[in-house]
């Protein structure tokens, strides 16, 4: 068996829906890489960057064309951050961590709604792309955003994965996903305390120390 034919394989069955390998294995990445961004480590965007690999395999396999190409959208700014974060060491000897400024915020906040808007109107003249086009739209759009933030060092990132998840979380219960809503509850776990870590960073950097992401290893 191939490796594509291995991971479109079904793990387990959890309240009567199945599971399939590369759903599981993509998303405890995406777990692993929000934990990593959470100790402000270079491994986050390598970690991401599976993420959105397996998880092709995942939508490819439940044939839903859309999926696939939001993750490879994942994929790119994945790949865009790392080379940041890694440019931003390379240049400086760390990669600071702080907070937007107000201009910052309101360009971050205009381009998600525009770009919910824009997805949303997408997703929804062609269906077949999204089952449920607005929230999926939401969801895309703010986890771009999110990832554009830690990109950035902003600790903006995670309001914007809190955000996510506040309409995530309750999409997937409704819709019978236990899974994936037990994935974003977990995720909501991680962004506060990685919220909370980054905030801390800050104060201390205004105190005199330099607002490095610390455990940068690659």
């Amino acid at each position: 068996m191939n490796a594509f034919g291995w991971l479109s394989g079904q793990a387990f069955t959890v309240l009567g829906q199945h599971v399939i390998r590369s759903d599981v294995i993509g998303n405890v990445l995406g777990l692993a890489a929000l934990a990593l961004g959470w100790r402000r480590s270079m491994l986050t965007w390598p970690a991401q960057l599976l993420s959105g690999l397996v998880l092709v395999v995942a939508y490819a396999t439940a044939h839903l064309g859309g999926g696939v190409g939001k993750q490879l959208v994942v994929i790119a700014v994945a790949v865009w951050g790392w080379d940041r974060w890694r440019r931003g060491r390379h240049d400086t000897g760390e990669v600071a961590v702080r907070f937007a400024s107000r201009r910052e915020r309101c360009w971050l906040a205009a381009a998600t709604a525009a770009g919910t808007l824009a997805v949303g109107g997408l997703f929804t003249a062609f269906p077949v792309l999204s089952w449920n086009p607005w929230p999926d739209a939401y969801i895309f759009v703010g986890t771009l955003a999110a990832m554009v933030a830690q990109a950035r060092g902003w600790v903006e990132f995670w309001f914007a994965w809190l955000a996510v998840d506040l309409v995530g979380v309750p999409l997937a219960f409704t819709s019978g996903l236990a899974f994936s809503a037990l994935v974003y509850v977990i995720y909501f776990v991680l962004v506060i305390a990685g919220l909370r870590a980054w905030w801390l960073r800050t104060r201390i950097a205004r105190d005199g120390e330099p607002g490095a992401l610390e455990g940068a290893l690659l």
